[in-house]
């Protein structure tokens, strides 16, 4: 084992030994919320292939964990998710343990499930973790889009018009894909590496962009579900969309918001029009 494997190993044990410590002192009748991430990570990283020439992937894009916590357990379920959501997101995680082991892996979806029992195919624990790869296909028939969609699966174009603070651009069109949003176009860390570049670069110098985090939010196409989605990252000043009057919350390590046509994504105090269609103009 090498020494990287050694480490993590080590912080496992440690891990462990800590929250065993905790169990003896409160008593235990579920699994703690660290717990669970612990059995998940350690679960995800079993499902690591081996392809060759020391190359490893991890087969699966959906981390379903299910958790025994009935609708009257709100306390429960509160902790829990507070947990899971983070920071870090339990996605984030899962992609940091699995990157740890020289695995390979782009993106990962993680959802929670609280269910009232345990399932009869669970192990003896109280969460049980399913692994599932969506195909990158266009919704099924029975199925029918919304009209704010893609027809026949093409990938409509997304156009972001800024209408509050100010960007590089005045509008934006993409594609599909991850669009990154946040102030300045390239993010360093402190040792100045480049950890982020935004496809959607708000200014330095507006009152309305100071509110705007460096790393505040992005756009992901979902292509199974055929829409775009709407993440938070840990901003400071939070995420919303304001649809039909109405505002809501986008919260961090959520599964993302779908976004539909005439929302306005709110960024801190900065605001960008959401349309669809390359040669559709904004009404602002």
């Amino acid at each position: 084992m090498d020494i990287g494997g050694k480490a993590r190993k080590l912080e496992r044990r440690i891990s462990r030994t800590v929250d065993a410590a905790v169990d003896e002192f409160v008593g235990r009748s579920a699994p703690t919320p660290l717990e669970i991430v612990h059995g998940v990570l350690d679960r995800a990283e079993q499902q690591v292939q081996e392809i060759g020439r020391g190359r490893r992937v991890f087969p699966f894009n959906v981390v379903r964990v299910r958790v025994v916590a009935g609708p009257k357990e709100r306390e429960a379920r509160a902790r829990i998710a507070a947990v899971l959501d983070g920071p870090p997101a339990l996605a984030e995680r899962i992609i940091e343990r699995l990157r740890s082991t020289g695995c390979s892996v782009k993106a990962v979806t993680t959802d929670v499930i609280f269910e009232r029992s345990r399932g009869a195919d669970w192990p003896s624990s109280d969460f049980h973790v399913e692994f599932d790869q969506i195909a990158a296909t266009v919704p099924p028939a029975a199925a029918p889009e919304p009209a704010s969609e893609s027809a026949a699966g093409a990938v409509r174009p997304i156009r972001l018009t800024v209408i509050k603070g100010v960007a590089e651009q005045r509008a934006y069109v993409f594609k599909g894909g991850r669009i990154d949003m946040g102030r300045r176009a390239e993010v360093f860390d402190d040792r100045q590496r480049l950890i982020r570049t935004n496809n959607v670069a708000f200014v330095e110098g507006d009152d309305a962009n100071a509110s705007v985090s460096r790393r505040h939010a992005h756009i992901d196409y979902a292509e199974a579900q055929g829409c775009y989605r709407l993440w938070d990252d840990r901003s400071a000043h939070g995420t919303s969309i304001i649809r039909n009057g109405r505002t809501i919350r986008v919260p961090a390590g959520a599964r993302g918001m779908r976004l539909e046509a005439g929302d306005e994504i709110v960024l801190g105090a900065a605001r960008l029009k959401v349309s669809f269609g390359d040669r559709e103009k904004s009404r602002v």
